[in-house]
């Protein structure tokens, strides 16, 4: 019996170390696509989660840990995932003398192939399940703030599906405003260059996240979805409406978890003028792995890494 079409084709993973099994990507790539000071995004990290490393002690017996990556948002490069992926199955039956050895050797290449310091730490699964150790970060948590999924509902036409992001969603007039002050009548359209101006007596803080973030991968094309989380200190008032439309402009855009954060980081910069900005991204899992940037307009606003229900 033979199995034909996407099914039927087969991946050749090494079954010996191959530290060059790792492929890097240029962020500029990403980064040269959106237009605003790229050094702004380089305050961040991306935290990968794996969830299937293994590698043989010194009896040949398979080990299993859990692995976190912290890749800093200011290396020159990011890794392609399935590259990782097929680099973490060459160390399936690679001996090593204890997992320090591991840990050092994963980071020592992942450094090399990013061009920085990659953070790595290795977790026993016994210890996250247990709780013992909840500080990690893997244990279910809930992003803080109000969830805007709902924010569109009434909304009087459909939801147009569009090639690219759309900065413009921010400002548009043509959604059903969320902002008292923002609604207008059936007779009357609000003016736009007053609307986008718009700004509030005092600064106010923002906590407001969406499960509904998709882009594609610009590799394989494949969906990727994700839980954005988005806190803001601005004087600009912020329609939750109109910051949902913006976030389902990406269904279709082809960009790596890491440009996607960037672009709303950059297009909320500059629409908001904030004097605080964190945006992050919990991606669920593909081939193992899960992918969560975070870019912050101040070090000092990094929050720690968490897992979600969807990971």
């Amino acid at each position: 019996m033979s199995i034909h079409g996407v099914l039927g084709e087969s991946t050749s993973y090494p079954k010996t170390y191959q530290p060059d099994t790792l492929y890097a990507i240029p962020r500029s790539m990403g980064r040269n696509q959106i237009n605003w000071q790229q050094d702004k995004l380089t305050v961040g990290v991306d935290w990968w989660h794996a969830f299937e490393v293994s590698w043989l002690n010194n009896q040949g017996i398979s080990q299993m840990a859990i692995a976190r990556f912290s890749i800093p948002a200011s290396s020159p490069n990011i890794v392609e995932s399935k590259s990782l992926k097929l680099y973490l199955n060459s160390l399936n039956f690679t001996e090593f003398d204890n997992w320090a050895a591991v840990q050092q050797t994963i980071a020592k290449d992942l450094s090399a192939c990013v061009g920085a310091e990659v953070g790595v730490a290795l977790f026993e699964l016994d210890a996250i399940s247990s709780g013992s150790e909840s500080d990690t970060g893997f244990l279910i948590a809930h992003p803080q703030g109000k969830c805007i999924d709902n924010a569109l509902d009434g909304l009087a036409h459909k939801v147009s599906l569009v090639e690219h992001p759309d900065a413009s969603l921010l400002s548009s007039t043509d959604l059903l405003s969320t902002d008292h002050e923002d609604t207008a009548s059936s007779t009357d359209k609000p003016d736009i260059e007053k609307l986008s101006s718009k700004k509030l007596s005092t600064e106010e803080e923002y906590q407001l996240y969406s499960n509904l973030l998709r882009s594609n991968c610009p590799v394989t094309n494949q969906p990727d979805w994700g839980t954005l989380l988005i806190e803001i200190s601005t004087s600009h008032a912020i329609d939750e409406a109109k910051l949902l439309s913006y976030i389902l402009s990406f269904r279709q855009h082809n960009g790596f978890h890491e440009q996607c954060v960037e672009q709303i980081f950059a297009d909320l910069s500059q629409r908001y003028l904030p004097s605080k900005l964190m945006v992050r991204a919990w991606y669920t899992r593909r081939g193992g792995i899960d992918i969560n940037p975070c870019r912050v307009s101040d070090i000092s606003l990094m929050p720690k890494p968490s897992r979600l229900v969807r990971q």
